[in-house]
Parts: C-alpha cells; structure tokens; sequence
C-alpha cells in the first residue's frame, strides 16, 4: 500500500515509525516530512495546508490512503477535498474538524452531550469579557483563544490583573492572530492532566492507551505552557476504573451526539483530560495526534497501524482489536533556546549519530539538514528522545541518558518527565 503522510514534526515521524513496521506499507511519502522521517520514506517538499497540491501528488502518484497529522490541513478541509476525488484518507471533514478549529464549537457540543466539562461563556467583545472578569471572584481562570493557536492559546491567570492582560494580548492585540477574535473563558479544575486518543470511522470508537504530557516549560510545571516538553505512557492517574469513565462518559457521548447531529466524524479523536479525585472532566478535544503523546502512544501499539488506519476509512473498525504492549514509554523533548516565545535556529547538532542505549531512539521535530549534510535547530522543539521498557523508572533513566550524547548551542530540556508518574508507582 502507498501511503501519503502529511505533516513535519515529530508527531509524523512518530507515525512514519509505526507505519514502516506494517508488511502492507510498499511505499511511504511524507509531506514535507523532516531530516528524521527521510530516513523511512521518501520526504514530498508540498507543505501541509497546500491542499491543492497536495491532492495533485497523491492524485499523480496513486496514493492508496493519505493520513493527516496536524490539525492545520483538517479545518481547512484536506479531508472534504480527497474524498470528492475518491481518495481515501484518515482525518475529521471541515464540519468535524471544528472540534479543534473553534474552543467555542467544542464547549457547546459537550454542554449538549454532556461530557464533563469546566463552566464557561465565550466572548467576541474585549469589553464584555473584562466585565465578566471582574464580576468573576474565584481565581485561577482559564482563558483560550478560540482558534488554533499551536498549542499555546491557553493562559492560566492567577489574578484579575493577568485575566486583563491576557484579555489585551489575545483579543485586542491579536497575539494569535484571529485565533483570538473569540474567546473562551472556563472555570479552572484542579487536579492531574492527562491524554487519551481514540481511532473512530464515525460508528465504532476504539480508544487507545493513555498518556500524561507535560505542556509547561520548567520543571515542577512552571512556566507558560508549550507545545508539550514530554510524555510518557502509561499514565498511572488513569486507573481501570478511570478509564471506564472516560469511555463511558466522554468518547461514546460525542460519539453518539454526533451521529444524532449528523456529523460524520471518521480519524483521531484526541480527549485532554484533567483527573480530579478519580473523576474525568474535559479539558479539550483535537482532532488528531497529541505530540509528543503519539511518540510514546504508538510504540506500544501492537496492532498493524494501517490495518487500523484503512479500517477507518472504510467503516469497517468494528472488526478490528488492538493490542498494546505493557511497556512503559517516555519522551523527553529538547528544546531550542527562546522558546515557547522565540527558537533559536541554525545551530548545529551533534551526537545523532552516537549509538543509544537500548530501547532508546530520537525522534526529530524542528530539525532540517544543510547543503553540507549537517543537522540543525528549526524550531521551538527541536527532537525528542523515546525510550521504551519494562518499568516506568528504566525508560525515565534511559531516555535522560540518550539526552546526554545530544549537543546543541541553547539546548534545553525539563528534567522531571515522568515524575508524577513514578510517585504515584510508590
């Protein structure tokens, strides 16, 4: 089977590893991929909201199935386009898609599905939202931009004085762009995030092994949020009896819901949750792969990912069962210097080439090879260092000390992935 996978980042050279261990894959494109997934297939310079063209490629090439990793190209509506043509492809439509592509959309729909979820009013108006702000008396509050923001939409204030500025920043400033003309703004739940994604073909919902991302910058969780430092897989906070939640009470709700609305949602349904006192409320949904969950979700899978995946498209999800590995996976990213705000790009990166530990490999995401054959920083976050085995504690030690034969000038990482995992082993 020739495949199309769209994406750069280390989400999609995620996906590329799982998809080369397929006997069914013959033949494997990435879309503008990056120096680690050219190693696995053969990287395709059409960037991945360049939908025309990218419909020509697969059109051109015979694709047998495309699979989009980032959101960008699903709310512009890549999956509309490919199936007009009779080519198949895993990801939500247009109309799905906005279940990432708009907060506001995705709030409503779980207030009338009811999925636990985190009160809230959206707003349109700078004004408005500051006197809803200072009629509010319980702080921390939750602020999101409506639209995609990376990742980074999100403001935790702590005071009335850093709702306003969030206000400013977002909405009046335009931080994100029109991202921000909408606005969200929710109580704040205290408890222990964590992510679970689900594969659907829009009947059949088949969730997948959770996983806890560390979105802040520093270590302890301080700091603003990014696009994720680091995951790993199992989540201890999610319990057998957790899990039944979730399933029970947030993926077969939006299922279910949206049958009834007639939207037809066929790809990943991503859930972030947050645990509190044993109970699953909704943080958000995405419509696609977390990174970096998916690099420590995917090596456990055991099930051939493009069986699942030709599954999804054609409705057939119901005969499939999947299989997971009980090893435990971790991730550890390495990030540029300036970032969530700036990166840092260009610099040259050694020790790619130093053999690893066992179990241990580096998955590239801001990265981009020179004329002359070097490696070099192109983003905020630049690789991710997996490491996989028996115990929670040796995939921890062994990912750090991949880390350490990794050099690059204002490399940085957070050191404590996985911490909050091992407290809750002891």
């Amino acid at each position: 089977m020739k495949i199309l996978l769209i994406g750069s980042g280390g989400r999609e050279h995620a996906i590329a590893r799982q998809l080369r261990r397929s006997p069914l894959l013959s033949q494997l494109f990435i879309a503008p991929g990056n120096p680690g997934t050219a190693t696995l297939g053969q990287n395709v310079p059409i960037k991945e909201t360049d939908i025309d063209d990218l419909l020509k490629f697969a059109k051109t090439n015979a694709i047998d199935l495309t699979v989009v990793g980032p959101e960008g190209p699903l709310v512009l509506g890549i999956t509309d386009r490919f199936e007009a043509e009779g080519l198949k492809i895993v990801g939500p439509n247009k109309d799905a898609a906005q279940l990432e592509g708009s907060k506001k959309w995705a709030k409503d729909k779980m207030a009338r599905y009811g999925i636990p979820t985190a009160a809230y009013e959206s707003f349109t108006d700078p004004s408005a939202a500051l006197t809803y702000l200072r009629s509010n008396t319980r702080y921390p509050i939750v602020i999101k931009a409506d639209g995609l923001a990376a990742g980074k939409g999100v403001v935790i204030a702590q005071t009335l004085i850093e709702a306003e500025h969030a206000i400013q920043e977002v909405m009046v400033d335009k931080k994100f762009s029109d991202a921000g003309t909408t606005i969200v703004i929710e109580a704040f739940l205290n408890g222990e995030e964590t992510s679970i994604f689900a594969f659907t073909d829009g009947k059949t919902i088949l969730p997948m092994v959770p996983a806890q991302d560390h979105k802040a910058i520093f270590d302890g969780d301080k700091g603003p949020n990014t696009g994720g430092m680091g995951a790993y897989s199992p989540a201890p906070v999610v319990t057998d009896a957790v899990y039944e939640k979730v399933v029970e009470r947030v993926f077969k709700p939006l299922i279910e819901g949206f049958q009834r609305d007639g939207i037809v949602y066929k790809g990943i349904i991503f859930a972030g949750l947050m645990i509190c006192d044993g109970e699953p409320w909704t943080i958000e949904f995405n419509a696609r792969f977390g990174d970096p969950e998916t690099q420590v979700v995917l090596p456990r899978l055991k099930t051939d990912l493009v069986k699942v995946f030709d599954a999804i498209t054609t409705g057939t999800l119901d005969q499939i069962h999947l299989e997971w590995d009980n090893s435990s996976t971790v991730c550890v990213v390495i990030a540029s210097a300036g970032y969530p705000e700036t990166s840092d790009k260009g610099r040259v990166i050694s020790g790619l080439n130093s053999p690893l530990p066992d179990g241990v490999w580096v998955v590239h995401a801001g990265t981009a090879a020179t004329p002359s054959g070097d490696i070099v920083t192109n983003g905020g976050r630049v690789l991710g260092v997996v490491a996989q085995n028996e115990t929670l504690d040796a995939a921890i030690s062994a990912a750090y000390q991949g880390i350490g034969q990794i050099k690059f000038n204002g490399q940085y990482n957070r050191t404590d992935i996985g911490a909050k995992g091992l407290a809750r082993l002891l």
